[in-house]
């Protein structure tokens, strides 16, 4: 019990039916011009500093494989701020930081972030909850949209969630995001530039109002095709059952041409001319 309301009170997670959600999913795109797309979208609302997401980031990986039509999804993350305001503070970890806030001892703060880290094991993470650091994820969030812009946001999103919840590293830090984006195979200079600047700053804003219209009020939150949700990290086979009840949808309205050929004479790679 000391769990389940520790997990809802810290992290603000809500997994939970997503029926109000799908509904303003699909009022929010009524009005949109329909265009035939190659693959099928699912945006993951998250934040680096939530530990369910990277969680719910396994979750869906493992639904993923077995899906039949995994090379026909195209996955877009997308920004979601728990704490905005919250101010970094690398002299304390998120135990202490909850203890004062919550005003409960350390040793029942570590006795329940336990809880997290026994989910995070059963999915093969492994988490340093009593290390982590309090950090804002703003800068995190602007960088996850650069490396959306180069073809390889999954990847980098992978690197933050490990970097905060399994190395300790604090995100907010210039430097361990300038080496995570070289990990990723990013250009430093032009990392640098991007830190310093603001950019991208409107875009994780443009996330966070989305995530409001459609409403989304914790992370992580998973909109498949704009039509069906998925709130919190839930079992790979909840995920997977929506993956393809979306899929059938949106293979419907999304139509793949066929071409059909007349046979001829023809020479193959391996050499025959038949």
């Amino acid at each position: 019990m000391k769990r389940v309301i520790f997990l809802s009170l810290i992290f603000v997670v809500l997994i939970s039916t997503a029926n109000a959600q799908t509904k303003k999913l699909k009022q929010a795109t009524k009005n949109n011009t329909k265009m035939t797309t190659s693959k099928m979208q699912v945006e993951i609302w998250s934040d680096v500093m939530c530990p369910f997401c990277y969680i719910g980031k396994r979750k869906f990986e493992a639904a993923l494989t077995q899906f039949a039509h995994k090379d026909r999804i195209e996955i877009i993350w997308k920004s979601f701020e728990l704490n905005p305001t919250l101010k970094t503070d690398t002299a304390k970890t998120i135990v202490q930081y909850l203890s004062e806030t919550k005003g409960i001892s350390i040793e029942q703060t570590k006795q329940m972030v336990a809880g997290a880290e026994s989910m995070a094991k059963e999915v093969g993470l492994t988490y340093h909850l009593s290390n982590t650091k309090v950090a804002n994820s703003f800068k995190a969030h602007r960088l996850s949209h650069f490396a959306k812009q180069k073809g390889k946001q999954d990847l980098l999103e992978e690197k933050l969630f490990k970097a905060y919840f399994t190395d300790t590293l604090n995100t907010d830090d210039d430097k361990v995001l300038i080496q995570i984006g070289k990990e990723v195979g990013f250009d430093e200079k032009e990392i640098k530039a991007l830190l310093e600047s603001d950019q991208f700053a409107s875009d994780v804003k443009q996330d966070e109002l989305e995530a409001q219209q459609i409403g989304v009020r914790g992370v992580p939150f998973f909109a498949l095709n704009r039509k069906y949700a998925i709130s919190g990290a839930q079992d790979s086979q909840v995920m997977l059952g929506a993956l393809e009840k979306a899929y059938v949808e949106w293979e419907k309205e999304n139509p793949q041409a066929k071409m059909e050929i007349i046979e001829g004479k023809v020479c193959t790679p391996d050499g025959e001319c038949k």
